[in-house]
């Protein structure tokens, strides 16, 4: 349990790092809604860090139901 929120917090931080990175050098100034803030930007790529993060989780429930038959 405690891995999982780990995996999951660290690929959210590094979402939002990198969204927040994306404004720095490719932003633009107003016109854009996700690039023309940081917060905008950082949110996005957070969101998208923890969706990424659900791509490598394993499904348990599968695997348990499995191992019954």
């Amino acid at each position: 349990m405690k891995v999982k929120f780990i995996t999951k917090f660290f690929f959210t931080l590094i979402g939002a790092l990198a969204g927040y990175a994306y404004f720095r050098m490719w932003g633009c100034d107003g016109s854009c809604a996700i690039t023309s803030s940081p917060v905008n930007s950082s949110v996005y790529g957070a969101v998208m860090g923890f969706l990424l993060s659900q791509v490598f989780e394993k499904e348990k429930t599968k695997e348990k139901a499995d191992s019954k038959k």
